[in-house]
């Protein structure tokens, strides 16, 4: 595959840039794709240039619709939920053929080339003016413009993370595309939080030392469910000085009643489960794993057993005054 896509990546960052010269738009949670049109074929290519075409046959067509000739585009493919999300959980499903009820789209949000011209080197606003004129906006369908706003990051952010979205993507709107990554584009994202409980954990890997990952679970009624691994957020130090805690409660089975997958198990050692600590995720996939998970640091004054799944608690709504 040739490598004429060399996507333009963001830097991540605490909160989002201010000023009007920033556009803000939805980090959506899927898979970075260029869609590159050439001679009437359609070729979808990943991030690390992979030819990702027969992944998502329906974008192909859908793509083919927009007569299109000599052309460059760069979006992303996701998953579009019923409530309008998009899951990254959805998108392995139906990349694996498995049930689901998610809408693949691909969202487009920029041009690089076309009819032989190479757009890169003009600013996002002038990018942005020449894809608006290849791709009609539209709120349904295969392939939809991503929406920007220009400023308001913050409160684009709060909006994001209330209605449980991963984040936003900030761009300079006065900018060229750059390929590779720099502070021309930053990602904010939003994050789950919550205790969980230790249950055993792998060796390190290379030149790191103490533990590789700790392994995760949460007490539903008395049985005691794995929730995946956490191998990041540790210092040497914290490392060395967890490992020689965990060496302490060590015992020779697993403490799971809801066991890890065998590949994790078989490298796995266990402990009794009475540490608990704080991690911060992006979101609880549909088999009940916590996805990008770090760790932040033990809970001292957490009892191992009240520690439960937090689930996201629907507001009840205000009735009439009286």
């Amino acid at each position: 595959m040739p490598r004429d896509y060399l996507p333009q990546l963001a830097t991540l960052v605490k909160a989002p840039p201010e000023g009007e010269q920033w556009w803000h738009e939805i980090k959506f949670d899927g898979y970075r794709i260029g869609c590159r049109v050439r001679g009437g074929t359609v070729t979808l290519i990943s991030r690390n240039g992979k030819d990702w075409t027969a992944n998502f046959p329906d974008i192909v067509a859908a793509v083919r619709k927009l007569g299109l000739h000599d052309t460059l585009l760069d979006g992303e493919v996701a998953a579009v939920l019923a409530d309008g999300r998009t899951s990254f959980q959805a998108l392995q499903n139906v990349l694996h053929r498995s049930e689901g009820k998610a809408t693949v789209v691909y969202f487009v949000f920029d041009v690089l080339r076309h009819d032989g011209e190479n757009l890169e080197r003009l600013p996002l606003t002038q990018r942005t003016e020449r894809l608006q004129r290849l791709i009609r906006k539209q709120r349904k369908g295969r392939i939809r413009l991503s929406e920007h706003i220009e400023g308001r990051g913050d409160e684009i952010l709060q909006h994001a993370c209330a209605a449980g979205l991963e984040g936003i993507i900030s761009k300079r709107a006065d900018r060229p595309y750059f390929r590779g990554r720099n502070s021309d584009w930053v990602k904010t994202k939003c994050l789950s939080r919550q205790e969980l409980v230790i249950g055993g954990f792998t060796d390190p890997e290379g030149t790191r030392a103490g533990l590789g990952a700790l392994l995760l679970g949460y007490y539903d009624a008395r049985r005691f469910v794995f929730a995946g691994k956490v191998g990041t957020g540790f210092t040497q130090k914290g490392a060395t000085d967890l490992r020689r805690l965990l060496d302490r409660i060590a015992q020779t089975s697993s403490p799971y009643d809801v066991q890890p997958p065998r590949a994790i198990a078989k490298r796995a050692h266990w402990v009794t489960p009475g540490l608990v600590c704080e991690v911060s995720f992006t979101e609880w996939t549909s088999d009940g794993m916590i996805r990008h998970p770090v760790f932040h640091g033990i809970r001292q004054d957490k009892r191992a057993r009240d520690v439960r799944r937090e689930k996201v608690a629907t507001p009840r709504r205000a009735g009439p005054r009286r």
